[in-house]
């Protein structure tokens, strides 16, 4: 995998980190809001190595759950991984706020704010992944492992 850094702040987090990545940049179509599934489609990817970052409140304190494209963020079970009692999607101007990128563009690596991070168990079921490089039509394949390194992250089943 190449290290080359394609300018955002996770590609330039990653370099500076020494962690391997390869970056996909695609044509991203302003009409379609899913962003993971266009991803996977452009790519050519199997959409369940293609995974979307999300911001929850757990007990009032943001953090970040990784979940594959093709299901959805389990609330009660990334509250149970972070020790909180429950979960709410945060708000989008929150997110977008606290991570520096824009929806569709949310990527867990290289965010304003350093937030507890939670990769769904699913990702140790593939050699690498694809996550939000930090804009919309730009997506990152990285190793579950140097994802987790990346975001001082923690495996746990938060998908359904």
């Amino acid at each position: 995998m190449a290290t080359r850094s394609a300018g955002t702040p996770a590609t330039v987090a990653l370099s500076r980190a020494g962690i391997p990545f390869v970056p996909h940049a695609y044509e991203h179509d302003p009409d379609v809001t899913a962003f993971g599934l266009e991803a996977a489609h452009e790519l050519a990817v199997d959409p369940a190595r293609v995974f979307k970052t999300l911001l929850a409140d757990a007990d009032g304190r943001l953090v970040v759950g990784i979940v594959p494209v093709t299901g959805q963020l389990d609330l009660k079970a990334l509250a149970a991984a972070v020790g909180a009692k429950r979960a709410a999607l945060a708000d989008a101007a929150v997110a977008q706020r606290k991570t520096g990128y824009v929806l569709g563009g949310i990527s867990p690596i290289g965010q304003k704010t350093r937030l507890a991070t939670v990769l769904d168990a699913s990702a140790s079921d593939f050699d690498t992944v694809f996550v939000s490089g930090g804009r919309r039509g730009f997506d990152i394949e990285l190793a579950p492992a140097d994802l987790l390194r990346a975001t001082d992250g923690m495996l746990s089943p938060i998908g359904r």
